[in-house]
């Protein structure tokens, strides 16, 4: 079983990803496909005269602001581009079906009471904040997608306490799907080789990890990328065998990546 986070930042298109998603099916192997919805989010907030905000965390975590207005554009964003992702996929011969992690309570989270961020120097508190954390996956409707020959694409937000949307990071969603499924690996492509040493230079390529040396890595990464070395951690806490963060613009991603091309955590 393979769990294949597709990112979602600007210049990342899932045509590739998704060639390698149908040859996998193809050969047999059991894919369970999770994706964001960063850039089209930007995209279709700026179309809505609305202007995307980010908050830092004291720790240095970069995450979107999701007041009232930026969790239904969210959803919208995300929705469309699950559906792209179903089409692409259906188009080639995959039985693919999109769900949001509200859809059948699939995923749920509790909503964080308030935040903290840092602006100018100064740490505030935000409280209108529609973001979470996953509190759990309902395995067995993934798998019963599965059994019934089906690839299911997930994405946000989850459902919270009071069935409420919450923004939830999905490489940290996949993560968590990928252990609550017992996935053996979990792909993870981004913008970038995988972990850089000296970004923005790729050939500083850490090309593995061990678990115990992702706490010193997450002080190496630099802006998202931080979010999915700690989702890689928490993947392998969960028994997931091998994490690799792999490079989306290439053709056949997965395939690589599957070949260990990339930053190997084990």
């Amino acid at each position: 079983m393979i769990v294949v986070k597709i990112g979602g930042a600007e210049g990342i298109g899932p045509e590739q990803a998704c060639d390698d998603v149908a040859e996998l099916v193809r050969s047999g192997e059991h894919v369970v496909v999770v994706h964001g919805g960063s850039h089209e989010t930007n995209t279709l907030s700026e179309r809505l005269g609305v202007q995307p905000r980010f908050i830092t965390s004291p720790s240095g975590h970069t995450s979107r602001y999701t007041d009232e207005q930026a969790i239904d554009i969210f959803q919208m964003a995300c929705g469309r581009l699950n559906a792209r992702i179903v089409r692409l996929l259906r188009e080639r011969v995959v039985d693919a079906v999109g769900l949001s992690g509200m859809d059948g309570g699939l995923w749920t989270a509790k909503r964080k009471a308030a935040i903290r961020a840092v602006e100018d120097g100064v740490t505030t508190i935000i409280r209108d904040d529609h973001s979470g954390t996953i509190e759990s996956v309902d395995a067995r409707m993934i798998e019963a997608l599965i059994n019934a020959g089906r690839t299911p694409v997930l994405c946000p937000p989850a459902i919270g306490r009071d069935y409420e949307p919450i923004n939830v990071d999905a490489d940290r969603a996949a993560a968590q799907t990928a252990g609550a499924i017992d996935a053996d690996t979990l792909v993870i492509l981004s913008n970038v080789p995988g972990l850089l040493r000296s970004f923005p230079d790729e050939s500083s390529l850490i090309p593995s990890l061990a678990r115990a040396e992702l706490d010193s890595a997450i002080e190496v990464a630099q802006g998202r990328m931080k979010r999915k070395v700690l989702a890689a951690g928490e993947a392998l806490d969960a028994g997931v065998g091998r994490v690799i963060l792999a490079d989306a613009r290439r053709e056949h991603p997965i395939r690589h990546a599957l070949e260990g091309q990339g930053t190997v955590l084990s």
